[in-house]
């Protein structure tokens, strides 16, 4: 049977708090501590690049997808145990979305939105049950689950749609979540 593995979504920026990257070292730890193996988009700078280097540093199993015009620009980082390289963004996350069991949103910017709607997207129609966590560090998501909550409010989606995500405060709120979630 194979370990299980958790997509990470997050910034190629490291943001303007410490915390943003003291939360990304800490997921990274914890995914390698519980032998989960890190689904990341392959960069090596920003959050995504501490995630990486964390479940590295850990001796965790780590698989990147970055496509082809992005390698230069998010620093691909070739010393994953799998390193994918595709030729378009869609593909990347359609292969970093396949071989994952859960998904976990640290900060993040366009990229990382677009990741995440794109999963609950999926989830609304049915393509997937897979969980997926927020990571509110210092109330990062804060404005978007408001934002989440007017939609619903206005009638643009059902009730349901906050099901489908799970808002926690820290690293450690996201190693709980994922321990029921993949048990």
């Amino acid at each position: 049977m194979r370990a299980k593995s958790v997509c990470v979504y997050c910034g190629s920026r490291p943001g303007s708090s410490k915390a943003y990257m003291k939360e990304a070292e800490g997921l990274g730890l914890a995914l390698a501590q519980e032998g989960w193996r890190l689904v990341y988009g392959a960069g090596d700078v920003g959050l995504m690049g501490a995630v990486a280097r964390s479940a590295q540093a850990a001796g965790g199993e780590t698989f990147g997808v970055i496509p082809q015009h992005l390698v230069a620009w998010e620093v691909g980082k070739t010393d994953l145990t799998t390193y994918v390289v595709t030729e378009t963004m869609h593909e990347r996350k359609k292969v970093m979305f396949m071989n994952c069991d859960a998904v976990v949103v640290l900060p993040g910017g366009a990229g990382s939105l677009d990741e995440l709607f794109e999963v609950l997207t999926w989830h609304q129609l049915g393509l997937h049950q897979k969980p997926v966590f927020l990571v509110n560090t210092e109330g990062y998501w804060d404005p978007l689950i408001a934002l989440l909550k007017h939609v619903t409010d206005q009638g643009f989606a059902a009730e349901t749609l906050h099901d489908f995500y799970t808002v926690v405060s820290d690293t450690d709120g996201a190693r709980v979540g994922l321990r029921s979630a993949l048990s």
